[in-house]
């Protein structure tokens, strides 16, 4: 063999040495680009529903925060019309007619009486509660009570009703405090009725 047959039949085996390290090659990046493939299906598969996920949770939270905002309002809307409700009736109780409110305080003024000889306190602006009446009550009193009862000079900050005052112990009967007694007993009682 001469050397031009050595160096053609080297660069032979040379280039089928070099096809088939590139047919191998090939065969490889081939495989790779079909797993990079897969791989990246995959991964678009889990990121679309990681998205999914995180946007069902923030809808969720999106909706329960609504909610929460909607309860706040209709809470805040029900607790206006209860205290309209009680305003109303604090209103009704100074606007009732004279025998009716009368009545009314010498039944709340008899119960309320511990020994007879306690001050009455009326508010501000009270007409209907005067000596006379006070003199009624003393008649009124059951065995057991003084009769002592009178009129006191000062006057109270209240709408209607009056405070029975001994020392330093004073019983509130004012129409406000019976109306907000009358709220806590009620209050859910009437919610339930009104809602």
């Amino acid at each position: 063999m001469n050397a031009e047959q050595v160096v053609e039949k080297i660069l032979s085996q040379a280039g089928a040495k070099a096809e088939s390290i590139l047919s191998e090659a090939q065969k490889k990046a081939d495989a790779q680009k079909v797993q990079l493939e897969t791989e990246l299906v995959e991964f678009n598969k889990k990121t679309e529903e990681m998205a999914k996920a995180a946007g069902e949770d923030k809808f969720q939270r999106m909706l329960a925060g609504a909610r929460m905002s909607n309860a706040k309002k209709v809470l805040s809307a029900k607790v206006a019309i209860l205290n309209d409700v009680f305003t109303k009736a604090k209103e009704a109780v100074s606007k009732l007619p004279d025998e009716q409110y009368l009545s009314l305080m010498t039944a709340l003024m008899k119960q309320a009486v511990e020994t007879g000889d306690e001050e009455v306190i009326v508010g501000k602006h009270e007409s209907r509660i005067n000596e006379a009446f006070v003199k009624k009550i003393n008649g009124e009193l059951s065995a057991g009570f003084k009769g002592n009862l009178r009129l006191s000079d000062k006057r109270a900050d209240i709408t209607g009703g009056f405070i029975l005052s001994r020392g330093k112990v004073q019983i509130n009967a004012s129409s406000d405090v019976l109306v907000d007694r009358l709220r806590e007993a009620m209050q859910i009682e009437l919610a339930n009725e009104l809602f």
